[in-house]
Order: structure tokens, then C-alpha cells, then sequence
């Protein structure tokens, strides 16, 4: 073990760029957010909702951590490599128990909760290695190690005990594992060597989230024959990814320039609250997103489609779909907010417009309500396209000064 961690490390530059092999490492965390909505699809309920959260949440911390780590030193070289290529074995089992891991197997429940320790006592051995010669860097570490032991207590409790006990014990364990993770950022903080590879990372985990919009697609027809309103259903759903994804570009590229003009500690707050944090609102909006297009679909091409396409959602998958849209704008606004600290009430007002839109969906047909939902997403970028992306292109001037305490 100490040959191995003495292999070859190469710290990244400011210039440092999202390496192929970090794309590629990115392909079991796609398979997992498909499992995730697979799921919620099989069990539909506000529990099933709240439950995928929780295993969405152990996912995005162990995408995180290793975006973090390719900050700081190269993935696709030496000893970095060899971790997170090691590592992707275990997050592909966790993907592949995600759908019984809320029912009674405890073997289920086991392997995802070993292999994500074997995730993140890597990840703390690479980070380290990585830190070599970083005092500030060593002390956050020393810091997030006790606190993420302590969140594996409840973690692994919940895994034992499963049942009734299980949610709770593992909702303490994402709280506890956050909490570190700000703690360890406020009293030490988490040093970001490259502001552009940051944006790129996260960037294009925008895009895998939203991926699973059209996948959610597949996975409702399966392999029944094609028909009109699973057409059209698939039309509405390309037309609403494709507006998050605008809704994101719009105003992505000025966040980017806002972190690369900072310096210091203010930039690795910046990194750790606008993306780190406000990213996964987007994600998890996405994801549920994708479980109100399955249950749009899935209907459609597996029941008479005619008859189906005038069949009302039930409230869980309206609120899914409603509110998945609602949380991605809200995510909007956060990421907004914390970057480049412009938004208008118009983009306040948007997730408050999809949650209004809600019971209308709800009581009207799936495709009706699918279709709602893309006529408001295409009306709202068209207004931010036209009256709000230059409101939000720069800072304020007096939020542009560097903070190099």
C-alpha cells in the first residue's frame, strides 16, 4: 500500500482543463442516476421520493469529492488514475443494488454501503497524497476524515437494521457528511487550483443529469411499437431539456468569469457554494424530472395509446415532473445568485410558476401536462433570451474586488 501511494502525482495548473479520462470515469455515475429513476418508476410514492433522494445525495458526494481531487492533481495520470479507475468498480456495484436497497436484503443494503466506504477511504488516501507540501490542505483533510467516519456510523447502522430505521439513520449520515464538508471548507477551506477545469466539471454533470431526461424516454417505451402520442410525448421532452440546458448556458458562461476572477479564499467559496452546493439542486430536479417523463410515457406505449393519452398522472408523478422543473429553477436561481449575484424577479418567480402549474397537470391527461410544461419552459427562455441574459453578464462593480486575506 505505501509503494502504491508513492506513485507518480501531477498537481494541476491554473490553466488545467476536464481531462477524456474524468469524462469516462463520469460514464458509472450516468448508469447510476438511471437506476435511481428506475426505482422511484417501480415504487412511486412521496416515500419513494424522499428515498431516491437520499441514495442521489450518497452519489453526488462521491461524483464531488473526485471532481475535487481532479482539481487538484491530473486523473489521467499516475497514481490518480489508478485510484479513481480502482474506485469505479464499487460505485458501478452501488449502482447496481440501488433498486433494492430500501427492500429487506441485507446483502444489498452491505454492498453499497462497503463499497461506498472503499469510495471514500480512496478518495481520503489519494487527496492526501495529492495534498503533499500543502499545510492549509492537510489541516482541511484532517478535519473532513472525522467527520466522515463519523457519518459512516449511521451509515452503516442503517444498513444493518434496515427497516423503519434505515431512512432515518441514512438521512443522518448525508447531514453529518455535508456538514463536514462545510465545516472542514470554514475553518480550513478546500483550495481550488484550476477555476476553469471547476466550471467544466460541473458543466457537464449538468448535462448527464439532463441526459437522464432522454433516457427516461427509452426506458417507458421499451420495446413496444412506436405510436402518435408517445411521439409527441417524446417531442415535449426533448423540447424541455433542451430549455434547462438553455436556461443553464444562459447565464453559465458569466458565473465561470466571475470564479476565475476571483482569489484566494473568496474563490474557493465561490467554488464550494455555487457549485459544489447549488449544483445538485439542478441534478435532483432533473432526475425527477425524469421520473415524471416515465410516467408520462410508459403508459402511452404499454396501454391502448389513444385511451392512455387521456389518462390524468397521479400526484406523485405530477409532482415529479412539476416540481423536478420547479427545483431545477431553483437551483437556477441559486447558482445565479451565488456566482454572479444578479437575478430579476422574473427568474424568482419561475420555479414559483411551475409548482403553480402543478394542479393543472395534475388533473389534466399526461400528455396534456407534459405538454404544458414545454409550452411554459420554451415561454420562459424566450423571455430570459430576450429581456433578462444581459442583466446577469457581470457582477456589480462592487463585488468584482479580490478577497486575499
Amino acid at each position: 500500500m505505501g509503494r502504491f501511494l508513492r506513485g507518480r502525482v501531477e498537481t494541476t495548473s491554473e490553466t488545467h482543463r476536464t481531462t477524456r479520462y474524468e469524462i469516462f470515469f463520469d460514464l458509472v455515475f450516468v448508469f447510476a442516476l438511471t437506476r435511481i429513476t428506475a426505482y422511484m418508476a417501480g415504487h412511486a410514492s412521496p416515500l419513494t421520493l424522499l428515498k431516491g433522494l437520499v441514495v442521489l445525495l450518497l452519489l453526488w458526494i462521491s461524483w464531488l469529492i473526485y471532481a475535487w481531487l481532479g482539481n487538484q492533481a491530473r486523473a489521467d495520470i499516475g497514481l490518480i488514475r489508478a485510484g479513481t479507475t480502482a474506485v469505479m468498480g464499487p460505485i458501478f456495484l452501488i449502482a447496481v443494488v440501488i433498486p433494492n436497497v430500501w427492500e429487506p436484503s441485507l446483502a444489498s443494503r452491505l454492498i453499497l454501503v462497503l463499497s461506498y466506504l472503499v469510495v471514500r477511504a480512496v478518495h481520503l488516501a489519494l487527496y492526501r497524497r495529492a495534498a503533499e507540501g500543502d499545510r492549509r490542505l492537510h489541516r482541511t483533510l484532517r478535519i473532513y476524515t472525522v467527520t466522515t467516519a463519523l457519518s459512516w456510523i449511521p451509515l452503516v447502522l442503517g444498513a444493518l437494521l434496515g427497516g423503519d430505521a434505515q431512512l432515518p439513520l441514512w438521512t443522518a449520515a448525508v447531514a453529518i457528511d455535508f456538514a463536514g464538508g462545510l465545516i472542514a471548507s470554514t475553518l480550513s477551506g478546500w483550495p481550488l487550483r484550476s477555476s476553469e477545469h471547476f466550471v467544466e466539471r460541473h458543466g457537464l454533470v449538468v448535462i448527464i443529469a439532463l441526459g437522464e431526461t432522454l433516457i427516461s424516454v427509452g426506458a417507458g417505451i421499451g420495446s413496444e411499437m412506436i405510436n402518435g402520442p408517445t411521439v409527441l410525448a417524446t417531442l415535449f421532452t426533448l423540447v424541455v431539456t433542451v430549455c434547462l440546458f438553455r436556461l443553464y448556458m444562459l447565464y453559465s458562461g458569466a458565473a465561470g468569469e466571475v470564479l476565475m476572477t476571483e482569489r484566494g479564499p473568496r474563490r474557493d467559496r465561490l467554488a464550494a457554494n455555487a457549485y459544489s452546493g447549488g449544483h445538485f439542486t439542478l441534478v435532483a430536479g432533473t432526475i425527477y424530472l425524469a421520473l415524471g417523463v416515465h410516467e408520462v410515457i410508459a403508459p402511452l406505449a404499454h396501454h391502448e395509446p389513444w385511451a392512455a393519452a387521456g389518462s390524468r398522472l397521479p400526484w406523485t408523478s405530477a409532482v415529479a415532473l412539476f416540481g423536478g422543473v420547479a427545483l431545477y429553477l431553483a437551483g437556477e436561481v441559486l447558482f445565479r445568485g451565488l456566482s454572479v449575484r444578479s437575478v430579476s424577479s422574473a427568474q424568482l418567480l419561475a420555479p414559483v410558476v411551475a409548482l403553480a402549474l402543478l394542479p393543472a397537470g395534475r388533473y389534466l391527461p399526461g400528455l396534456a401536462a407534459l405538454g404544458l410544461l414545454a409550452t411554459f419552459l420554451v415561454v420562459l427562455v424566450g423571455y430570459e433570451r430576450v429581456f433578462g441574459a444581459g442583466r446577469a453578464a457581470h457582477r456589480p462593480a462592487a463585488t468584482t474586488r479580490h478577497d486575499t486575506e
